[in-house]
């Protein structure tokens, strides 16, 4: 097949009857379940689509091929080639590509293929119904952290917080070993593998076990989501950060929100994952790295606290189930967090 015939093809597969499993989380004023959608098996269809940012139809056949690979199905949305400006697609062809793939009996998962910027444009648009009824598997990062937040809080389904299409190796014999490694943390957590993940012991770690529920993803985003509909509760859940590009004193403003909002009061735990940050500019040195920065917010906390943990914009950026129960295990030789 050849990659026209392939990026138009689509199959066609049965309704699973694996039925959702749930966990149960405290909201500011309720409690609320929180659904674990049904793992994929082998025949499953997984939809790409361009929510956010666009990408190029030929950009996806690395990532469409391995999926397909695992023993998946694919299909393409539409919105995979569109481009309007910095966003694949118009508003209302990235709502409706994403609502089909919603409502689509089919279609067990939903892989974003890239982040950017976009998400907050139809968030509020999207009819979850059919999507509630028969929950399924969304995947994706950093501009896409608007939806696993939106789906915590006001859907109440777990989603996978994972590296998307425009970051599979164009060719997988060549890829790095940590790089295949990530990936194949998506196939592991789509099929329902048990999670676990190491990190490196940083001198800026806090010692601590906890367990909660995971949440979390892109800083900027979440500080932008604050006092809206999607607005994370992280009272007793494990919270996880990442971020790229924004100057020092960005991070620092981003920090103080989580803590003025509360954010930082009631955790389990903190996952601090990877941060790059630009240079300051001559002469307007910060003077905190991204550890103190962090440190100043927590220090009258107790929690156990993790730095350098593999989630990020970075080659080591492993796939998390947000929604779902974790343990949080910080010692004097590393960090371990496993689903339980």
């Amino acid at each position: 097949m050849n990659r026209k015939e392939f990026i138009s093809s689509s199959a066609l597969v049965l309704v699973g009857t694996g039925l959702p499993s749930a966990n149960i989380i405290a909201s500011k004023n309720e409690f609320q379940k929180i659904l674990t959608p049904p793992y994929l098996k082998t025949g499953d269809m997984i939809g790409i689509t361009s929510p956010a940012g666009y990408i190029l139809r030929e950009d996806i056949i690395p990532s469409a091929a391995l999926m397909q690979q695992w023993g998946f199905k694919i299909r393409v949305g539409y919105t995979i080639g569109k481009r309007d400006y910095t966003y694949g697609g118009t508003d209302e062809e990235r709502l409706n590509d994403f609502q089909m793939m919603l409502d689509d009996p089919q279609i067990k998962a939903i892989m974003c293929a890239r982040g950017g910027y976009g998400f907050v444009r139809i968030i509020d648009k999207l009819n979850w119904k059919k999507f509630k009824a028969n929950p399924k598997w969304i995947i994706g990062f950093s501009d896409i952290t608007v939806l696993h937040s939106h789906l915590l809080m006001k859907v109440g389904v777990a989603s996978i917080h994972s590296k998307m299409c425009n970051s599979f190796p164009k060719v997988w014999a060549e890829a790095m070993p940590e790089q295949k490694d990530t990936i194949e943390s998506i196939r592991k957590a789509l099929t329902g593998e048990r999670m676990e993940y190491n990190a490196d012991f940083n001198n800026f770690n806090r010692i601590g076990t906890a367990k909660g529920i995971l949440v979390g993803g892109n800083l900027k985003t979440l500080e932008s989501l604050s006092c809206s509909a999607s607005d994370i509760n992280t009272d007793g859940k494990i919270l996880f950060v990442e971020d790229t590009g924004e100057y020092l004193y960005s991070i620092d403003r981003m920090f103080w929100n989580l803590k003025r909002s509360g954010k930082l009061d009631k955790l389990a735990g903190l996952v601090v994952g990877g941060i790059k940050n630009k240079q300051d500019d001559p002469g307007e040195y910060f003077g905190k790295t991204i550890y103190e920065i962090t440190a100043e917010k927590i220090k009258e906390y107790n929690y156990p606290v993790c730095f350098d943990f593999p989630v990020g914009h970075q080659i080591n950026n492993f796939a998390l189930k947000c929604g779902v129960m974790h343990l949080l295990s910080v010692s004097d030789t590393g960090t371990t967090l496993t689903e339980t």
